[in-house]
């Protein structure tokens, strides 16, 4: 059976995987999924004695099937080269009892480098496949850490530009001027008044829009996205978690078929639906635990079956999930439905309409793999302290969620399932709550004084990329309005 693309939300269909990755979002607003989920096709004790990039064909292929196997093994070892500081790529660390996916060696110190590393690669031969003579301007909304790892990608690669939105006020320092330094003739960023919520919004309408993608025709233009709506986004995602068992597996850390539980802190949802993918493939997990932070719109969701974004927007030390709006649990939803598009268009809908949706309940039971918890402000800190304290291991405030959700699972269950926690950002990129976390006080310093203050106290080496923007000099000074982002974009093709 031949695997092809379709839309959530039933307009689009039979589209390939090159063609999928080149539009990012489907015309009628709904995200691009595979017409199944395939098996793998080698088992995980042969798996389990590969390199990353070696796993990462054997996964990728299986999804990307109008990519040839050279064209796909040249992507990923582009892709997965030295700009990682570790051969490993997504390294294991024990750490209490659990074992931790560090998935920040990449180039810009978190795990949006595991994909968007990839993605320039994929979309660049997607457009030769496709006979696409229009220059490619990738448009995405971040919450902090999509927005770098994008431009560093995308940088002065040919036939493409890129523009960055993200929340002026909404993301850590260190995140700001990893944007705000990066260079490349074709990078652009711009802070909105607004929210995460507000970026994500705006890039979705402009994808909505005709006319303006007509505009942009004229002028030789077509969008793209680098957002986790983009299929080009959630597959390389799914690689790690089937690595991560091979290597616990060849670690002798569990038994071939011994089931184990992933922890993901989760915003827009794509992190953790590619640990669900990677189990319909084959890999053994068990329960898929769904972390929050304050924002806990998913919490509630898995406990009651309704989505309800209607509620305060609070801001947390772990800025990348807050959010109100998973883009990605459309996926999830339209799976529970058994692909019925029409369903899951009426429910995206009212969504869009009232702010909320309430989910039948055979569509909660299909989603009874994943558990929903979250972690207030204080348990994360905790959390942190208290694994650095007993451990020496240092983790971000996002992984701090992470572990503190999966510490509330334990306890409720008794559950000793042994436990994956996906660790998708370095300490030093949230070093000011790192550090109050670790001595109690919030820090008034500049920044990179807290920087050499964490590494003092942690024992811990600052990494490179944090180095590299300590002198760099501020490339991008645009701001706008949330309405106002259609004309920003044109300002920046102009």
């Amino acid at each position: 059976m031949e695997l092809s693309y379709q839309s959530t939300r039933g307009k689009e269909a039979n589209v390939t995987a090159s063609q999928a990755i080149l539009k990012g979002l489907a015309a009628d607003g709904g995200l691009f999924m595979p017409s199944f989920i395939p098996k793998l096709d080698k088992t995980m004790k042969e798996l389990s004695t590969l390199t990353y990039q070696e796993t990462a064909y054997e996964v990728m292929k299986l999804f990307l099937t109008d990519y040839t196997e050279e064209e796909l093994k040249s992507c990923i070892n582009r892709a997965y080269d030295s700009k990682f500081d570790t051969e490993e790529i997504a390294p294991l660390a024990k750490a209490d009892g659990a074992y931790y996916l560090e998935l920040y060696h990449g180039s810009t110190i978190a795990f949006k480098d595991m994909a968007l590393s990839i993605l320039p690669h994929l979309m660049t031969v997607a457009a030769k496949k496709n006979q696409v003579k229009n220059k490619i301007v990738i448009l995405t909304a971040t919450s902090g850490d999509t927005g770098k790892a994008a431009m560093a990608g995308f940088a002065d690669v040919e036939g493409t530009e890129i523009i960055v939105f993200y929340p002026k006020n909404g993301v850590s320092r260190v995140q700001e001027l990893q944007m705000l330094t990066q260079k490349g003739k074709n990078t652009h960023v711009a802070a909105i008044h607004g929210n995460f919520d507000d970026a994500q919004t705006g890039v979705k309408k402009i994808f909505g829009d005709q006319e303006f993608a007509d505009q942009l025709e004229e002028k030789g233009y077509q969008l793209s996205s680098a957002n986790s709506i983009n299929i080009g986004r959630l597959v390389p995602q799914v690689v790690y978690y089937v690595y991560a068992y091979g290597k616990l597996l060849s670690g002798g850390e569990i038994s071939d078929g011994e089931r184990i539980n992933v922890a993901v802190p989760t915003g827009n949802f794509g992190n953790i639906l590619a640990a669900y993918i990677a189990k319909q493939m084959g890999a053994p997990i068990d329960k898929l635990i769904c972390a929050s932070n304050e924002n806990k719109v998913l919490y509630d969701f898995f406990q009651s079956g309704t989505y309800d974004r209607n509620r305060e927007f609070i801001l947390t030390s772990s800025p990348s999930m807050d959010i109100l709006i998973s883009s990605n649990l459309e996926r999830l939803i339209y799976l529970s439905t058994g692909s019925d598009a029409a369903v899951n268009a009426g429910l995206m809908k009212e969504l869009s309409e009232t702010g909320s949706y309430t989910v039948t309940p055979d569509m909660k039971k299909f989603m009874e793999d994943f558990v929903g918890g979250f972690a207030e402000e204080t348990e994360n800190q905790t959390t942190i302290k208290a694994l650095f304290d007993s451990t020496g291991y240092l983790i971000d405030t996002h992984t701090g969620v992470a572990a503190s959700v999966y510490h509330q699972y334990k306890n409720q269950t008794a559950d000793e399932t042994k436990t994956v926690i996906a660790s998708t950002a370095s300490p030093y990129k949230f070093s000011g709550s790192v550090l109050e976390a670790l001595e109690g006080t919030k820090s008034e310093e500049d920044e990179f004084k807290i920087i050499d203050r964490l590494s003092d106290v942690s024992g811990t080496q600052i990494p490179q990329a944090v180095e590299e923007i300590r002198t760099a000099p501020v490339l991008h000074q645009s701001e706008c309005d949330k309405d106002k982002m259609k004309e920003a974009v044109m300002s920046f093709l102009a």
